[in-house]
């Protein structure tokens, strides 16, 4: 897919996400209702997520701290790898989970605990119903923007709730899950999904088929 022709503004990943799954579901890359697609938003408690690979990034590894990022994963169950599309990302656009995780989340890098990522993921048509954003996490203190926003209207709930993005970011480690039992498809339709940490996002999507 041309990456070009894709709505894309800075600095806000979770909007891109969102025009995103509605372009795959038009375009017949993925289900069009979007049950082969996944929102994952990757934050922590402290928002310093360390991630790599990223157009945004100064430096040759493009190694870029985020306060919190959003991709999108592809589930496939006809023996393909899963897919992550990710439109900050410089690896190929998809890429596959394993190669994604690899050179973006890089689990073999030491990182202090602080720094540790966690992913809540959510499925796609709960999250295009659902979420919200008014964009007022993007301005100061006095109202200014901090990055210019979409040209296009905010985006609205199905509910009419106007914002309600807090809820997606917001990480404690404590509410990760464990271990993975029951029904994955249950707990990833909630309206916030599933929270899981960094070394369980290659096995989640081997369970959630």
């Amino acid at each position: 897919m041309d990456i070009s022709r894709l709505q894309h503004t800075p600095f806000y990943c979770e909007e891109n996400v969102y025009l995103l799954c509605k372009e795959l579901c038009t375009n017949g890359t993925a289900d069009a209702t979007g049950s082969d697609l996944f929102v994952a938003f990757i934050s922590n408690e402290k928002k310093q997520v360390p991630l790599w690979n990223q157009k945004a990034s100064k430096r040759a590894d493009g190694a870029i701290l985020w306060d919190y990022h959003v991709i999108c994963v592809q589930r496939k169950n006809n023996g393909s790898p899963h897919l992550v599309w990710d439109l900050d990302s410089a690896l190929p656009f998809p890429s596959p989970l394993a190669s994604y995780v690899s050179e973006t989340i890089r689990p073999s890098f030491q990182l202090f605990s602080e720094y540790q990522r966690f992913f809540r993921i959510v499925h796609a048509p709960v999250f295009l119903r659902c979420f919200a954003s008014d964009r007022r996490h993007m301005k100061d203190s006095v109202g200014n923007w901090i990055a210019e926003p979409p040209a296009y209207e905010p985006i609205v709930a199905e509910d009419g709730t106007v914002h309600n993005l807090n809820e997606y970011i917001e990480i404690q480690a404590s509410d990760a899950a464990k271990e993975f039992q029951g029904d994955l498809m249950n707990d990833v339709n909630q309206k916030f999904g599933v929270l899981i940490n960094e070394n369980q996002i290659e096995e989640f999507f081997s369970k959630l088929s």
